[in-house]
């Protein structure tokens, strides 16, 4: 394998994890004061949610570059306008809405990206 495979087998799942645990921390919104314990572990289980899915589809990606690549392309595409518009109706900013949605989705597009060049790559290096 060489060195370019190599960078393009590990990149993509390095930054995928980067990007879920980033995503994670969103959950630690749901301790708050006032609730029971019970009450913000079982909220904060629920924040964790797309991270749960998230992690399921950087397994399958790891098995499968091409489909994993093809599903988080899809994936930001797809929430990209719900997330926007969501934070456009709290903020009534546009470039804070896009800001948004360069952090949040904008990774997951990266990473899909990178999986189909990882795939390709690999298939490339076989054939010759």
């Amino acid at each position: 394998m060489s060195k370019t495979v190599g960078l393009f087998h590990w990149l993509p799942r390095i930054l995928c994890i980067l990007a879920i645990l980033f995503i994670s921390l969103f959950a630690l919104d749901a301790f708050s004061h006032g609730e029971s314990t019970w009450d913000q572990i079982l909220g904060f289980l629920m924040h964790l949610i797309p991270s749960f899915v998230l992690i399921g589809i950087l397994l399958v990606a790891w098995k499968w570059e091409k489909i994993g690549g093809i599903i988080f392309i899809l994936l930001g595409l797809g929430l990209s306008p719900f997330i926007f518009n969501h934070n456009y109706a709290m903020n009534n900013s546009i470039s804070m809405s896009l800001g948004i949605i360069a952090l949040i989705t904008l990774p997951f597009m990266v990473v899909g990206i990178l999986f189909l060049v990882s795939h390709y790559r690999k298939k490339k290096d076989l054939n010759q």
